[in-house]
């Protein structure tokens, strides 16, 4: 499904696309490139992920979640992200921000070779991301997790307000097996608290 919505944007003109995530070991406006395609554009990817466009900033203005633009227009000040897609021959962007806990997000990039012809274009194209997002979040979440299932499904329980004896009565295992996996999980989270752990997972996008 992924490939047929990378080629339903082709069609729609759109030839790369950014997915920047938060650091979940970072500060708050720290963004990792968690995907790019084409995978040549990677450069260009972390240039935008390392500005302070986007990002927390825009979020602290209660700006929309979708946003679209011409990226060529005014001519960008060389050096900067804005200059290196144009000079990969991009001019429209449309973006979409998948909110997180703890203001954080997920936050797609669309890019054109054209500028799009208007509103009625930029919404079909966000209309598009976000019917396939479950799908991409899931694929993203499998590539940069490295929690088990059982330690997912834990923090899960967890998250949902069940204690581990309650967990444990779902998952018809011990309570001891419980704590086990969360503490697994809190480790390789690298925090100390089941909270922490939830809040982590989430900006991953495994919950």
């Amino acid at each position: 499904m992924l490939s047929d919505w990378l080629r339903a944007l082709h069609e729609q003109a759109v030839l790369a696309v950014v997915i920047l995530g938060p650091n979940p070991f970072g500060a708050r406006d720290e963004r990792d490139v968690v995907a790019v395609h084409p995978p040549g554009l990677g450069v260009a990817a972390r240039a935008l992920a390392a500005s302070s466009d986007y990002g927390s900033g825009w979020r602290d203005t209660d700006a929309p979640l979708v946003a679209w633009q011409s990226i060529a227009r005014p001519e960008p000040v060389p050096g900067d992200w804005r200059s290196q897609w144009v000079a990969h021959g991009f001019h429209g962007l449309v973006r979409v921000e998948f909110p997180l806990p703890a203001d954080r997000a997920f936050e797609c990039f669309l890019f054109s070779p054209r500028e799009l012809a208007g509103r009625a274009e930029a919404a079909a194209l966000v209309w598009s991301t976000m019917s396939v997002w479950p799908l991409v979040r899931r694929a993203l979440a499998t590539a940069r997790s490295t929690l088990s299932p059982r330690e997912r499904e834990c923090l899960v329980l967890a998250f949902q307000g069940l204690t581990a004896r309650e967990s444990a009565g779902r998952l018809q295992c011990a309570e001891r097996t419980v704590n086990f996996h969360l503490a697994n999980a809190m480790g390789k989270l690298k925090v100390d608290s089941k909270l922490a752990a939830i809040q982590r997972a989430c900006w991953l996008g495994v919950m």
